[in-house]
C-alpha cells in the first residue's frame, strides 16, 4: 500500500511528478490481537537519492520482528531543507492518525534511518511539535515526535565531521552558521529526545564515526537512554550487513533493544 503524504500537493513542491509527491509505502504484518509498534524507514543516499537496499528489505526485517513498517519516499535534491524534514514529520503524523486502522499503537511509533536518512531520522527526533489542535487537516493535529530512533552509520553533525555531499544537498554550497547548528543533531538533543539505537563502523570512509560518537555523548549528557555499537571495520552503506562478518550482528542486537524498550514482542511471541 502506497499513500501520498499530501494528496493535494506537498508544501514547497516544485512540480507534480513522483519526486515532488512524498509518500509512504506500508509493510503490514498479518492481523493480530494486540496493537503493534511501527517504524518509519528512511533510506540513505546523501539527500540525493534513496538507496533501495535500505528500504524494502529493512521493512521486511521489521515485519519479521512483529512490527509494522513504512518506507518513506522523502524529497531529495534539488529539494533542500526544510522539505525532507517536513516529509518525515508528516510521515510520523500520518502513521499516528491512522494507527487504529493499521493495527498500530500510536504511542510506539519509531523512526529508522541510514546515513543521510539517519540524519533525517535524527532531525525528526530533535525537531518536533505536539501538533496543532485546531488544524483543519486532521493529520496536522497529530504529534510528530517519534517514540524511538534507530540510526545506522548516521550523518549527525554538519560541522567538522560532516559528510560534504549530504550537507551541500540539504543546505546548499554556502550554509549559514545558524543553519549548520540547527541541523547538527547532536546540538539539538534535550532530555525529551527519544531513546536511540546507534551503530556505525569505526573506519567508515564516507561518514566519520565521530558522528555517532557525538550523538551518543549528547544523549548521555541529557540522560536519554541509548545503545551504541561501533564495529572496528566496514564500508559505508552496509544496510542489513548480511555479508559482513561482524556488522551482520546489528539487526539481532537492535531486535533485543526493541524488545527491551517494549517496542517488539518477546522472541517466540510474534504476531503473524
Amino acid at each position: 500500500m502506497r499513500m501520498e503524504l499530501w494528496p493535494e500537493g506537498a508544501p514547497l513542491a516544485a512540480g507534480d511528478g513522483p519526486e515532488d509527491r512524498p509518500a509512504l509505502t506500508a509493510y503490514l504484518p498479518g492481523p493480530g490481537e494486540a496493537l503493534r509498534a511501527a517504524v518509519i524507514v528512511l533510506p540513505g543516499g546523501a539527500y540525493f537519492l534513496r538507496a533501495d537496499h535500505e528500504g524494502g528489505p529493512v521493512a521486511r526485517w521489521l515485519n519479521g520482528l512483529g512490527l509494522a513498517a513504512f518506507v518513506l519516499d522523502y524529497r531529495v535534491a534539488p529539494y533542500r531543507h526544510p522539505a525532507p524534514l517536513l516529509d518525515a514529520q508528516r510521515a510520523v503524523r500520518t502513521v499516528r492518525l491512522h494507527a487504529a486502522e493499521w493495527g498500530v499503537d500510536p504511542d510506539r511509533i519509531g523512526i529508522l534511518g541510514f546515513s543521510a536518512g539517519g540524519h533525517l531520522a535524527g532531525a525528526a527526533g530533535t525537531h518536533y511539535d505536539p501538533g496543532e489542535a485546531g488544524a483543519a487537516d486532521p493529520v496536522e493535529r497529530m504529534s510528530c515526535r517519534p517514540d524511538f530512533m534507530i540510526l545506522g552509520y548516521p550523518v549527525v553533525s554538519l560541522g567538522e565531521f560532516r559528510h560534504d555531499g549530504s550537507r551541500t544537498n540539504l543546505l546548499g554550497p554556502e550554509p549559514s552558521e545558524e543553519e549548520i547548528r540547527l541541523l547538527s543533531n547532536e546540538l539539538q538533543v534535550t532530555a525529551d529526545t527519544p531513546p536511540a539505537f546507534i551503530w556505525h563502523t569505526s573506519d567508515d570512509p564516507d561518514v566519520p564515526v565521530e558522528n555517532a560518537l557525538l550523538l551518543a555523548a549528547a544523549l548521555s549528557r541529557s540522560k536519554v537512554p541509548f545503545e551504541l555499537h561501533s564495529y572496528q571495520s566496514g564500508e559505508h552503506g552496509l544496510g542489513l550487513a548480511q555479508d559482513h562478518p561482524e556488522a551482520r550482528t546489528w539487526p539481532g542486537l537492535c531486535a533485543a533493544w526493541l524488545r527491551r524498550i517494549g517496542a517488539a514482542p518477546a522472541a517466540g511471541n510474534r504476531q503473524k
